[in-house]
């Protein structure tokens, strides 16, 4: 655990406040939910929680298969990172944090298709070798907890429609996950 030298006192009402600076390095947004969990060493630590991290395995198995129908490298997010992926390059995503463009789809909580134009081409992560040729959000329970994304190297291709509506299945089909 690393210490920030940051001090808070804890109010009549038991709470106490994230400083600024740690809520935008560790991307902790108004209304995100964070685990509690205490140490036998009286440690008390806040950890983000994401309904998708207990769907990991199951999103691992998802991707599997959109990248096997489709032969386009496939990867599920959460908010902050991306936590299956499937493809020839797959280790080159797993648990890398995800890009500020793809954060701004998820915001839009509408599918992304790429254009076809090379000059439009978003990237999932930092330093990605693939761009995104298509990404729907999981809308479960009326948020967003993450997204299902197609990716490609020809940065002029577009998802077709059979690719399209297989993103979009994907995407229903994990966010009922998360419900349940």
């Amino acid at each position: 655990m690393k210490a920030t030298g940051i001090v808070r006192r804890i109010d009549d009402l038991g709470r106490v406040v994230i400083p600024k600076e740690i809520r935008r390095t560790q991307r902790i947004r108004e209304g995100d939910p964070l685990e509690i969990f205490t140490t036998g060493a009286g440690e008390v630590i806040f950890k983000k929680y994401s309904p998708m991290g207990e769907l990991a395995g199951f999103a691992a198995q998802y991707a599997e298969v959109l990248n096997k129908a489709l032969n386009l490298t496939a990867l599920v997010c959460d908010r902050d990172s991306i936590i299956a992926a499937a493809g020839g390059s797959k280790r080159d995503y797993q648990e890398r944090g995800v890009s500020i463009p793809l954060e701004r789809i998820m915001d839009r909580r509408k599918p992304f298709w790429h254009s076809g134009k090379a000059e439009e081409c978003v990237f999932p992560c930092e330093g990605a070798d693939k761009h995104i040729l298509g990404a729907c959000p999981l809308l479960a329970g009326g948020d967003v907890a993450g997204a299902v994304l197609l990716l490609s190297v020809d940065k002029s291709a577009r998802p077709d429609d059979s690719e399209q509506a297989a993103l979009q299945i994907a995407a229903s089909f994990l966010a009922k996950q998360v419900e349940d």
